[in-house]
């Protein structure tokens, strides 16, 4: 009687082979060559019981790959940090050095580290961006316009309000030297950004400070010729000495140091008034 073959994974050559084989050799092989080294010999079971062992590792492995996430559209992906306040400070130093035409929201993106698409986000088109960068200016004057105005009621003489106007005025430029140069750039626009720089920045100031030099020159403490010229000699002084200290600088080394610098314009100030 002949008995059947056998069915195993290995023939008993292939095991012998296997007793004889360097195991020096088989240690340097690399993993991965030994799990997708399919058995030499053996059942057809065996083989696709291996081919299935290979294709549930392959999909284990897809699975624990992460998917990238996609943004949507419309919603620039922007750093926490550069916040609206943030861009319209940089916009406004750029459109102080530079003017309104020959600066663009891609160099103001650029200044602030973004995309210019997060600008348009904000605040759309470059006249909105400029009409913005005056809002945020007037919003910083507010305080300052309100504690001069408040200086007609105070128990102050009247030519200790107009000290104490300019010095609160001083103070203000020195917290913000950048508005002085976007100031300067900006009043040589013309038409409806004229009108807005007018109406925003200087005719809210003008209102509140202007009365003081009246007030002090009618009685008599102060020697005014023309207040509005006055207003505008001293305002216009004070803040470009101020925005141009770097030009100061080629002549005086007060622009290195904040405080000397400071306490000098406002004693000038007042010597101009005595």
């Amino acid at each position: 009687m002949v008995n059947p073959p056998r069915a195993v994974c290995q023939t008993d050559a292939d095991a012998q082979a296997n007793q004889n084989a360097d195991p020096k050799a088989a240690a340097t092989r690399p993993s991965w060559a030994l799990a997708a080294t399919p058995p030499r010999s053996g059942t057809l079971t065996s083989i696709e019981n291996h081919g299935m062992q290979i294709r549930m590792k392959e999909k284990a492995t897809a699975s624990q790959t992460p998917t990238p996430m996609k943004r949507g559209r419309g919603r620039p992906a922007q750093d926490a940090s550069v916040g609206p306040d943030v861009l319209l400070r940089n916009a406004r130093k750029t459109f102080g050095t530079r003017g309104y035409e020959a600066t663009s929201v891609r160099e103001i993106a650029r200044e602030s580290g973004v995309d210019p698409a997060l600008l348009a986000h904000h605040f759309g088109s470059k006249e909105a961006l400029w009409t913005a960068v005056v809002e945020q200016i007037a919003e910083h004057a507010a305080p300052m316009i309100a504690a001069t105005a408040a200086l007609r009621d105070s128990d102050l003489g009247p030519k200790a309000r107009v000290d104490r106007a300019l010095e609160i005025y001083i103070d203000k430029v020195f917290d913000q030297p950048d508005i002085g140069l976007f100031f300067a750039t900006a009043a040589t626009e013309e038409g409806a950004r004229l009108d807005r720089l007018v109406e925003r920045l200087v005719r809210p100031f003008h209102d509140v400070f202007v009365p003081l030099l009246a007030e002090a020159a009618q009685a008599g403490v102060l020697k005014v010729q023309d207040a509005e010229m006055l207003f505008f000699v001293l305002m216009n002084g004070i803040s470009k000495t101020v925005s141009y200290g770097h030009l100061l600088a080629a002549f005086s080394t007060l622009p290195n140091h904040p405080k000397k610098f400071k306490r000098s314009v406002l004693e000038t100030a007042l010597a101009l008034l005595s």
